[in-house]
């Protein structure tokens, strides 16, 4: 009986909220605007943080947990940080160093025990030709190690052998992309295609990948799906090797010093381009905690074997994206104090709102208490008011945030993704917005005397 009575008062003061909220829209729109914005900036806020935490995950997905990657530097014309200037004021070689090379490359994994597996890449940009019509594409040379310390899983085929990497035999992997553009609706594996002057066996296709633009700008990433990968050993001995010197009296990438001028004259150093026999080097070590010392032996072990010349540069990817993923968390952290002080200004405009609301109904109050309405029940009647006040402005905004986060998408590329936990959530919030604020209120327009409230003017 009583909880049928408490659902009649409910029920009455739920009507009269409604009419009293209708018959003032354009206040209540003014006074829920606060509540609005605020739940829109945190529908927004959460929608752009868990896009960045997709993201920061997909490319440390990409770039591997425990990885460090060295970078050849080319000697370009006008680098004269390893030239000093003769007596007769022309320019010589302070160092001579070999490039990164294959050498590197067994020396790492013969000295280092913190190493797990090396992968060493070389990159040449060329074209592929699929009945009689040619296609650009990156022919890269990699070890086996390349799809494990890369974490890309081989979708239809097989890895490369040992027999195929001794051997130098002409086989490759493909990325999907290239699958669908030269074997539409077909499979590509055991089948051949002429990569330059090569025809090649198509032995395995790796799963598609997707690789933001943000990623390959920021870490140096390629669009996997595009590339042709054939053993790095194959790729020196029938493509190209910048350790084998050319006679031609231009650098073309050789790895000669060239020099130029006459025997009696200032002898000048031509620049070499680049001379590195690999064009990129991934060491994967045991744990993650081993990389800053890793990446320090490396230095000097490198910069020892190169005769002193600082002609590379190492990066630990993971330690990129924890800066990138700091900054985002503080981006997130200023929009969730924007999205209070919304939601705090809207809170307290309800508060004020229903205070005036109190002194314009003083004599009604005194009438509903004078015929027999309690305290509790003028509490509960302008809680009420101030919570419908407060959902019918969440409920404005959760709209509001979710075309906000797709229109964001779509002008500026930041992926938002909207979840159900943060719609709940903005919604809970403008609910406990309007009963913490609609507190005070209720309190004052239940503290009068029936009396003088009857008699206020």
């Amino acid at each position: 009986m009583i909880d049928k009575i408490y659902i009649e008062k409910l029920k009455s003061n739920f009507s009269e909220a409604v009419r009293v909220i209708l018959a003032n829209k354009v206040r209540t729109l003014l006074t829920s605007l606060g509540i609005i914005f605020g739940v829109a900036a945190v529908i927004t806020m959460l929608a752009i943080g868990s896009g960045a935490e997709k993201e920061i995950l997909a490319q440390l997905e990409l770039v591997g947990v425990n990885n460090i990657v060295i970078t050849p530097i080319p000697d370009e014309a006008d680098d004269q940080s390893n030239e000093e200037e003769t007596d007769a004021g022309g320019i010589t070689p302070k160092r001579f160093s070999k490039g990164l090379d294959m050498l590197d490359v067994k020396s790492i994994k013969k000295n280092l025990p913190s190493v797990k597996k090396v992968s060493p890449e070389i990159i040449l940009e060329t074209y592929v030709i699929k009945k009689g019509r040619q296609s650009p594409v990156k022919l890269i040379g990699v070890s086996s190690d390349f799809f494990e310390t890369s974490n890309i899983e081989i979708e239809s085929g097989k890895n490369f052998s040992d027999v195929q990497t001794a051997y130098s035999l002409p086989v490759c992997i493909i990325g999907k992309t290239i699958e669908k553009k030269l074997f539409t609706g077909e499979s590509a594996v055991g089948k051949q295609i002429k990569v330059k002057d090569v025809w090649l066996q198509v032995i395995g296709v790796i799963e598609e990948k997707f690789i933001s633009e943000n990623a390959q700008e920021n870490l140096g990433i390629r669009d996997l799906n595009q590339d042709v990968y054939i053993p790095i050993t194959t790729f020196l001995v029938r493509y190209k090797d910048r350790k084998i010197i050319s006679d031609k009296p231009i650098d073309t990438g050789g790895g000669m010093i060239f020099i130029s001028g006459d025997q009696q004259g200032p002898k000048k150093k031509i620049p070499r381009g680049n001379y590195h026999q690999i064009d990129k080097l991934t060491i994967q070590v045991n744990s993650s905690a081993e990389l800053n010392a890793t990446a320090d032996v490396l230095s000097r072990m490198l910069k020892r074997r190169h005769n002193d010349m600082v002609d590379f540069e190492i990066s630990i990817p993971i330690q990129l994206l924890k800066q990138q993923q700091k900054t985002k968390q503080i981006f997130n952290i200023v929009l969730s104090i924007i999205a209070g002080i919304s939601l705090l200004i809207g809170g307290i405009g309800i508060m004020n709102i229903m205070l005036a609301s109190v002194l314009e109904r003083t004599k009604e109050i005194g009438i509903i208490r004078a015929i027999g309405a309690t305290q509790e029940d003028v509490i509960l009647q302008f809680l009420t008011e101030s919570v419908l006040v407060s959902i019918g402005g969440g409920i404005i905004g959760i709209v509001l945030g979710i075309l906000s986060s797709y229109i964001l998408e779509i002008t500026t590329g930041i992926e938002t993704i909207l979840t159900l936990s943060s719609i709940l959530l903005s919604f809970f919030v403008a609910t406990l917005i309007g009963l913490i604020f609609g507190i005070a209120p209720a309190k004052s327009a239940a503290s009068k005397s029936p009396i003088e409230a009857i008699r206020h003017e």
